[in-house]
């Protein structure tokens, strides 16, 4: 069995071929992954900002709700207010500390 020089360069062509499309089949679904991945990422930092706001408006709800109280004569508001309200403000500042801190290591890492 004789093969001429156009024979082996058509098979040689082929698998070279298959190869060429499994490796573009492959970046593609790759490149589709990793735009879910993308939007998962994004995602899942708007639902951590909401929770953040919300902890926020909590606080602050807490907060002017204290303030609200302690002002009416017939409250008697006892230690434990005072209390609550001082821990929620320790709790407040040091978030948002701990917020600013990250956000700066976050710039200076990228």
């Amino acid at each position: 069995m004789q093969i001429t020089i156009g024979e082996l360069i058509a098979l040689m062509g082929v698998p070279s071929a298959v190869t060429g499309f499994a490796f573009w089949a492959m970046k593609k679904w790759l490149n589709k992954r990793d735009k879910k991945i993308e939007e998962r990422e994004k995602a899942r930092t708007e639902m951590e900002y909401s929770i953040i706001q919300s902890i926020n408006a909590s606080l602050a709800l807490g907060e002017a709700t204290a303030h609200a109280v302690a002002r009416i004569p017939d409250a008697h508001c006892n230690g434990d207010m005072h209390e609550a309200l001082a821990f929620a403000r320790d709790v407040k500042h040091r978030q948002k500390a701990m917020l600013t801190r990250l956000g700066i290591e976050s710039l200076n890492n990228d």
